[in-house]
């Protein structure tokens, strides 16, 4: 559990490090206990602490900032980075309703958007008008790597932070700079299937480990797989299965890379949305050796169509990076990275978190409760604490395939389990979004669409 003394270290850690500048907002008190799942008063504890030891001021309705007044000592790092050089129309299944990774669009807070987005482009400066920085927008570097130690247990700093156009990016760009031709990578077994078809094009020499209860197969590795120089995970919540990595197969994973100077590659594409008090930390948050390489992008936090996404590199690697990034990578667009680090450091991106954490609970019990009615004997589910889709395992069928295609050709982009994976024991479902379901009538009348039908077919 985090306590105030863990919320008082990361921040006076932040600021004595230089990440957090005099004038910097933090997050309102209730914002940061929502996000971090702990009592108000934790949060309190921690701020009044650093209030008093003069850290932060607090601004009455213009928020709590770190003090403007505050000198902080130029402090030698104990781990010395290498030194940066600076650089210089919708398709019928995007109609389609049950989608995987598609955020609650009807809950955006469109009007601040619309209101930053024009700010930031009236105030856009004929500097910012040539090749943007290749390694992102510094501001949104820093909003990003600030967010990440506070509510994700990282301790990166904003020049570790690659801004990328999304996942697939970020996972060829970490191969880039960092693989050799034959190197052995695995995946998770079922894994995300858009990494899947990226993989199988650029890693000649890929292989597959099991998942079950607790995560990736850790023991499967090191008999089969010991001398992989890659593993790609999604420890938060497994790509489709949505279980969590356990504690002792994190370590014995971590434990794993840094015996064969192997590297992990997280992939946290929605750790934010966790519906218990159990906040699952990043596995990047218990790297000491800097084997793993996190990623994370705003489509499912955002919105898909922003097409930006992060990587963490260790501190090592820094120097290769920038230099293959260079040459690899052109830079995003200014202005959606402007927008977006307004967006975050005025304190919206922790609001609207908040937000659709609640939202989309209440939307899984919708959705739950509208399959259980319509097919009551159908699936079988096996809930896990966050998430943004339901895995509806089917009880007494395999044709997952079939009965994928035929809810789509009735709009209903469901996604079968079976598909996910790539070796011969498998598991048979539906992979079925929610987050856009706004009541229970809207996702019975979703699924009466296909109800006889897929009735029929099971008969069969």
């Amino acid at each position: 559990m985090t306590g105030y003394k863990e919320i008082y270290g990361r921040y006076r850690q932040q600021i004595l490090d230089g990440r957090l500048k005099p004038g910097d907002r933090v997050p309102a008190i209730r914002v940061l206990a929502s996000e971090l799942q702990v009592a108000r008063k934790t949060v309190e504890a921690a701020y009044e602490i650093l209030t008093g030891e003069g850290y932060f001021v607090s601004q009455g309705a213009k928020g709590t900032r770190v003090n403007p007044a505050l000198h902080v000592p130029a402090m030698t790092s104990i781990v010395t980075a290498v030194p940066i050089p600076v650089p210089s129309s919708p398709t019928s299944e995007s109609k389609s309703e049950l989608r995987l990774g598609i955020p609650a669009l009807d809950a955006f807070p469109h009007k601040k958007w619309l209101l930053l987005s024009g700010k930031v482009a009236r105030s856009l400066r004929p500097e910012e008008m040539v090749v943007p920085p290749v390694m992102g927008y510094q501001p949104l570097r820093e909003a990003i790597a600030n967010y990440l130690n506070i509510s994700r247990g990282l301790n990166c700093k904003a020049e570790q932070i690659f801004i990328t156009s999304g996942y697939r990016a970020s996972l060829h760009l970490i191969l880039s700079v960092l693989a050799q031709p034959n190197d052995k990578v695995v995946f998770e077994d079922p894994g995300f299937f858009l990494g899947q078809q990226l993989l199988k094009h650029i890693a000649p020499n890929l292989h597959y480990v099991p998942v079950d209860q607790q995560g990736i197969n850790v023991d499967y590795l090191q008999r089969n797989h010991a001398d992989a120089r890659f593993a790609i995970v999604t420890p938060t919540h497994q790509s489709p299965l949505a279980v969590s990595l356990s504690l002792p197969r994190k370590h014995q994973l971590l434990e794993w890379a840094q015996q064969n100077n192997s590297w992990i590659i997280e992939d946290d594409y929605d750790g934010e949305f966790h519906y218990t008090r159990k906040v699952i930390p990043a596995l990047k948050s218990l790297d000491t050796h800097e084997r793993v390489i996190y990623t994370g992008t705003f489509s499912k936090t955002i919105m898909p169509a922003m097409r930006i996404g992060y990587l963490v590199m260790p501190l090592g690697t820094l120097r290769r990076f920038s230099e293959l990034g260079q040459i690899l990578e052109t830079g995003l667009p200014l202005l959606p990275q402007k927008i977006l680090a307004q967006f975050i450091n005025e304190g919206h991106f922790y609001r609207h978190l908040k937000k659709m954490r609640i939202l989309y609970q209440q939307r899984r019990r919708l959705m739950l409760d509208a399959i259980q009615f319509v097919f009551p004997d159908l699936f079988e589910f096996e809930l896990t604490g966050g998430g943004m889709h339901i895995v509806a395992f089917l009880k007494c069928s395999m044709q997952d395939i079939a009965l994928a295609e035929l809810w789509r050709q009735h709009e209903l982009c469901v996604r079968p389990l079976s598909s996910w994976y790539m070796q011969q024991q498998k598991r048979y479902g539906l992979l079925i979004g929610y987050t856009n379901i706004q009541s229970f009538e809207q996702a019975q009348a979703i699924l009466q669409r296909v109800a006889e039908k897929t009735r029929a077919m099971m008969l069969v």
